[in-house]
């Protein structure tokens, strides 16, 4: 039990202000409004509450009025629009603009391995396999580390917008929670702006370390624990989501079929894959018929990554498998957030190759342009090897109305509480 002249409790007291600040004329000490102490807050560590502070602060953008947490709400599992007017990407700091993508959940992120290429065998008799693509975070796998990823929306202008580190560090250090910087990062450290800036990151991504961004508190973690059972309707969606010959989900959103232990249930591989999703024409960028997002082949210093043998063009197009924990909260979905619903996007796997006049269009010659976000050639990279996608246009869907119904049940249960 803490006592008043613990520590933490002293740091609370004078660096938050959650017990008053005292008056420069020695008065009492006065209720100091912005540095109160939540009650969610009482569990983190003083650089989880440094991160936390960091990450909600809406000053830290240009003009203000943006912050993490405007694009990562905890209220939509860590991800969100910053009421952006366009559909499936966040608004930015400045007025009218939008960000390049559609802002990814940070549930579970901390999990995530470094980007690198890995040996992974095929499921032959042989043992054959290849090194392919894996781990990273963002969309593309572009940052090793969360104090890497927590940098660059400060800086992208289509994000937070400041011009420089320094214009950051100036803004904490003249900010509210200043104090409680100087506590955690150092009396001098926010004096030195290459310290204060690395020191912002490590404490950002201390608070995405935290236990609240991987609770396994879902009723799916409540069944593996033999705590809950599934509904009928929710146990055919499992049964659909790890079946080879029907859903076959579960060879991308990977789990471990034989543990009960929630951690090995991730539901990501950490790989990239290419599916073919639909473009989205809201994004303003699109408006431009010749540009595309082509996803990981874009990434700096992919090619002095990969092996000798990869051709890097065989990646464009290929994102990285996210998550599925806390799906039916984190719409829109795809990184160019096309799809608005989780029932949409089951549709999408289940009818992308054997009806594609569902999400492709044909020109007056009612030519269907398969996979339009991607140019060309480059169209070939899309996944159609694998169930439920190696169908004939024709066929009959590998997955009905009420198979989705039955999926969109299942993958509701890994909502967290």
């Amino acid at each position: 039990m803490l006592r008043r002249t613990d520590p933490w409790l002293l740091l609370v007291a004078t660096a938050t202000g959650a017990c008053g600040v005292a008056g420069t004329d020695g008065s009492a000490p006065q209720p100091d409004v912005n540095h109160a102490i939540a009650v969610d807050e009482l569990s983190l560590a003083p650089i989880e509450l440094l991160g936390k502070r960091l990450f909600e602060d809406d000053a830290l953008s240009e003009p203000r009025g943006t912050s993490c947490a405007s694009c990562h709400d905890p209220a939509q599992a860590f991800q969100g629009n910053h009421g952006s007017a366009v559909e499936g990407v966040p608004a930015g700091s400045v007025p009218g603009t939008v960000a390049a993508r559609n802002a990814p959940t940070l549930l579970y992120a901390s999990l995530a391995p470094a980007f690198a290429f890995r040996f992974v065998e095929k499921e032959t008799s042989t043992c054959q396999g290849s090194f392919v693509p894996v781990g990273g975070l963002f969309w593309d796998g572009r940052a090793d580390t969360l104090e890497d990823q927590a940098k660059e929306p400060f800086l992208d202008p289509r994000e937070m917008n400041n011009a420089t580190p320094a214009a950051v560090v100036k803004k904490v250090r003249t900010g509210a929670y200043a104090e409680l910087a100087r506590t955690v990062l150092g009396a001098e450290a926010l004096g030195d702006e290459d310290a204060a800036w690395k020191g912002i990151a490590r404490a950002i991504a201390a608070f995405e370390r935290s236990t609240r961004f991987h609770p396994f508190r879902s009723r799916f973690d409540d069944f593996l624990r033999g705590a809950a059972p599934q509904s009928a309707e929710e146990a055919r969606g499992f049964a659909l989501f790890k079946d080879p010959a029907r859903g076959n989900c579960i060879a991308c959103h990977e789990g471990k079929e034989d543990s009960r232990d929630p951690r090995d249930w991730l539901f990501t591989n950490y790989r990239y894959e290419a599916v073919g999703g639909p473009r989205n024409a809201a994004i303003p960028d699109n408006h431009d018929p010749a540009r595309f997002d082509l996803g990981l082949c874009q990434r700096k210093g992919l090619a002095d990554l990969a092996p000798p043998e990869k051709n890097v063009r065989s990646f464009c197009g290929a994102f990285r498998v996210p998550t599925l924990r806390n799906v039916a909260r984190t719409a829109p979905y795809f990184h160019n957030g096309y799809f608005a619903t989780l029932a949409s996007v089951l549709s999408f796997y289940a009818t992308r190759s054997a009806e594609p006049a569902n999400w492709y269009p044909t020109d007056e010659h009612f030519f269907l342009h398969r996979f339009d976000d991607l140019p060309g050639a480059l169209g070939e990279n899309v996944s159609d090897d694998e169930v439920p996608y190696d169908q004939a246009q024709g066929d009959r869907p590998r997955l009905t109305d009420a198979d989705v119904a039955d999926l969109t049940a299942f993958l509701e249960t890994l909502t967290d509480r």
